[in-house]
């Protein structure tokens, strides 16, 4: 096995995905915890006392407790280079989650254990049995009331259609949880709580007949959990790796983030169990191998100010082949133009560290002055190879519409850029950039907020959102442009393509009706 080959088979890229409230972003601190990234876990509901999450950087975030941007975070595990993108929970900002489920091997799913499968799981669910994805099922929330572990697991089938086969079982529920029994490797891990979580929960691992745990439990509930770990190891699938590799069956663990409850038993197993880079399907049929030699890689997500102190753009790198080293030079089919990436960067909450070399399947950040843009291939020419054809990210046509009225004309340079560089994020959608109020367009109501205390926070530009009364949109042809009805609007986005923006799901409907031969499209044109 060569280097690079070595080097690849140590990477793990993979997102958390959950509902809102969950707990996926306290499950990624307390990955970072077992994964000696941090020494003290700071609780998502900080207080001025405690540090705040890691994982969120903006300070929205911080102050609400929720995360509306994905965080790329890198850190070492049991000799495995582990890459973790926990991404935004709440359905406004699913088109950020699309995205980033492009840019890994395999999900964690987090379920709450009191709701199970909630209607926003559903859906990135989806995207990722889209995807191919394999996914680990993380229940969480033991600590608290929850359903019966077979009632969870029989939601997980029923709603999800994926065959869910538990390797361990929790030992109680809410207030009596303890721990859990590995069904596989026979032994009863049990834990004791810290306090607020901050420190490693200490762990004490026995049978399940000791003395001691029929003691703890009492023996109705001692004898009932016996039966039911001898029910789950007798009746239920048995785990098999190459159906969880085709997306076909979804080991499951249970336990408590916020108490540190199965957190390292969770990592332990993603590093089993989640792939190394796989091979990548272009869109012209061809097929690239991570461990090719030419580095190769795409732009999935761009950040402005992460960091007050580096007033900058950052474009983040999935590499998904070869080898990168700073300094090096590539080309960007998009620009017609070879460029060094000089400054890459690694990221860990808002700490930026220098990196030198990085390999298929990590995720870098490249200092971007404007150079960048979502979707855009980077590659190593090595001769008159074509660029990869990666699948185009997805852009969906927004639900909401709001014309952005500038309160302070003095600040119009910094509008100017607040806009067009958010925009650039996939944050919004811009139409009629060159006209004094231009519009912008959103998945759902959120968005707006976050754009607003943005470009107000972090340009300094003081805005006001008139909400606008159009619910759907589609782009169309130049040609189609003058069929527009009276009740509809043409404007431009960014790239000048005429998008029309309809009042009612009901008038898009009628205008299909009366134009049988304009074609309305879903996704702007590549």
């Amino acid at each position: 096995m060569t280097e690079l080959e070595r080097e690849i088979a140590r990477r793990r890229a993979f997102a958390i995905i959950a509902h809102p409230d969950a707990g996926k972003t306290t499950l990624t601190e307390k990955l970072l915890l077992y994964g000696g990234a941090i020494h003290l876990a700071g609780h998502v509901r900080a207080r001025k006392d405690r540090k705040s999450t890691k994982s969120d950087f903006m300070a929205l975030e911080q102050e609400r407790g929720i995360s509306v941007s994905t965080a790329a975070l890198q850190f070492d595990y049991d000799g495995m280079v582990m890459n973790l993108l926990d991404t935004p929970g709440h359905q406004d900002f699913s088109e950020d989650t699309y995205r980033t489920l492009m840019a890994v091997d395999a999900a964690i799913m987090l379920l709450d254990a009191s709701r199970g499968v909630e209607p926003q799981t559903i859906k990135l669910f989806k995207i990722c049995r889209e995807r191919n994805l394999p996914i680990i099922t993380f229940i969480n929330k033991m600590d608290m009331p929850a359903l019966e572990a077979f009632e969870l697991l029989d939601n997980v089938e029923k709603v999800l259609g994926i065959s869910a086969v538990p390797l361990v079982w929790p030992m109680g529920s809410g207030k009596d949880f303890k721990g859990y029994f590995d069904l596989y490797g026979k032994i009863l891990h049990r834990f004791e709580r810290t306090v607020g979580g901050a420190h490693k929960a200490p762990e004490a691992v026995t049978g399940i007949d000791d003395a001691q745990v029929r003691e703890l439990m009492g023996d109705d509930a001692h004898a009932k959990f016996c039966e039911d770990v001898a029910i789950a190891g007798e009746a239920l699938p048995q785990f098999d790796k190459e159906k969880f590799l085709q997306g076909e069956m979804t080991p499951v663990l249970f336990g408590s983030a916020v108490t540190n409850f199965g957190v390292e038993h969770l990592l332990s197993h993603l590093k089993e169990l989640a792939p190394a880079p796989r091979p990548i399907l272009l869109d012209d049929g061809a097929v690239l191998e991570p461990t090719e030699p030419r580095f190769t890689g795409f732009v999935f997500k761009m950040q402005a100010n992460m960091n007050k102190l580096h007033r900058d753009r950052v474009a983040f790198l999935r590499i998904t082949s070869g080898k990168f080293e700073r300094g090096m030079s590539v080309a960007v089919p998009r620009l017609e133009k070879d460029v060094k990436l000089a400054n890459p960067v690694a990221f860990f909450g808002q700490e930026r560290t220098t990196i030198d070399t990085a390999y298929a399947g990590d995720i870098i950040g490249i200092i971007s002055p404007g150079l960048y843009r979502l979707g855009d291939v980077l590659f190593e020419r090595t001769g008159n190879e074509k660029p990869p054809e990666f699948h185009p990210l997805p852009r969906f046509a927004p639900d909401v519409y709001a014309r952005i009225v500038l309160t302070d004309t003095g600040k119009t340079k910094q509008f100017r850029k607040g806009i067009s560089e958010l925009a650039d994020e996939g944050v919004v959608q811009l139409f009629n950039l060159s006209e004094q109020t231009p519009l912008i367009g959103v998945i759902g109501q959120l968005q707006f907020d976050v754009f607003k205390y943005r470009i107000e926070d972090e340009y300094g530009a003081p805005i006001r959102l008139e909400p606008l009364a159009f619910e759907c949109s589609r782009w169309i042809d130049a040609k189609d442009a003058a069929k527009a009805g009276r009740f509809d609007k043409i404007v431009t986005d960014e790239k000048g393509n005429p998008v029309l923006l309809f009042e009612s799901q009901f008038r898009l409907r009628s205008f299909q009706e009366q134009n049988p031969d304009v074609t309305l499209h879903l996704h702007p044109p590549v």
